[in-house]
């Protein structure tokens, strides 16, 4: 995890720990519904952010004979469990408590304490929120941020910026449901503000839970990529063409890559091994993350090189056995 990553990690870790206390201190004070709900979800967050820095640990782990590629999925797994602690602890307990106070309400004490608060969190959770943005933006390039949560391979970016939003728009939520109560004096706002919150939560949790479920399964590396590895394969004069490649992230920062290449069939066994192992070197020097790498040689008869080309896979896996 670079270190930008971290410090999103901890500014999100120090805003909602500190804001659980507070709303919590409110709930109790005032008996607000939504406030209770946010207190869930602010201690929701804190766990998080908790298993986010122990999945970071836990990758940078040596390689064993058991997980002979590392263990780098550690952090997809972890940032999947997060979707998890997000629906039951956020999401459901929220639904949960807003459903029963709107079919029993009750009046709020001293709602003026719970509308202060909730403006604290607001600025806290704002903060927070930049940081990670910030953070982001360092990756995102030119990308939407809809497409850099969806194609990026780092897992703690895209949960913080997500549980950042969704703390402050449940929070506008929870301000909302308590400031109608007080103007309408109808509690039941209150009880409809936790029950806005209880969606948003689950909603958020599902597209995680998608996403991480499928860096887990294992996700190719990006276009750019691929497209970068294939140039610097053809590129050398002994390389006629690249087969077939496969690219599988076995971690944010890491990539397995398996490729088929045929080589100059006047080539004997040393000199392909020696273009094996500068074509290992030319592509790590040029990908920025490590990579392991897998070239299975095919040899034909010789002819003039047709640089560049890159038949399709069908065919030639095939044809080359």
């Amino acid at each position: 995890m670079n270190p930008g990553n971290r410090r999103a990690i901890f500014a999100a870790l120090l805003a909602n720990s500190g804001i659980a206390v507070l709303k919590f201190a409110g709930w109790t004070f005032t008996g607000a519904t939504s406030l209770l709900a946010e207190a869930v979800h602010s201690v929701a967050d804190t766990v998080n952010q908790a298993l986010l820095l122990w999945g970071n640990t836990a990758a940078q782990r040596a390689p064993t004979p058991n997980h002979a590629f590392g263990y780098g999925r550690e952090r997809y797994f972890w940032a999947f469990v997060v979707s998890l602690v997000i629906f039951t602890l956020g999401g459901l307990f929220a639904l949960y408590e807003g459903v029963a106070k709107l079919i029993s309400p009750h009046p709020l004490n001293e709602p003026i304490w719970a509308v202060g608060i909730l403006l604290v969190g607001i600025v806290f959770e704002g903060l927070s929120l930049r940081t990670a943005v910030q953070e982001a933006r360092r990756s995102k390039l030119q990308e939407s941020w809809w497409s850099y949560i969806r194609r990026t391979k780092n897992p703690e970016l895209p949960v913080i910026l997500l549980e950042d939003l969704g703390a402050l728009v449940g929070l506008s939520f929870a301000l909302a449901g308590v400031s109608l109560s007080i103007w309408t004096d109808t509690p039941r706002y209150d009880a409809l503000g936790s029950i806005g919150i209880g969606i948003l939560l689950v909603g958020i949790a599902g597209l995680l839970a998608r996403e991480m479920k499928s860096l887990l399964i294992g996700e190719s590396a990006t276009p750019e990529d691929e497209a970068l590895i294939r140039s610097v394969a053809v590129r050398h004069p002994s390389v006629h063409q690249l087969i077939h490649l496969r690219t599988q992230h076995i971690g944010p920062d890491e990539v397995l890559i398996g490729a088929k290449i045929e080589f100059d069939g006047r080539l004997d066994f040393r000199e392909i091994s020696a273009v094996i192992d500068a074509l290992e070197e030319s592509i790590r020097e040029a990908l920025p993350f490590s990579a392991l790498i897998y070239i299975e040689p095919a040899v034909s008869e010789y002819r003039p090189r047709d640089p560049g080309t890159e038949s399709e896979p069908q065919n030639r896996e095939n044809d080359a056995g």
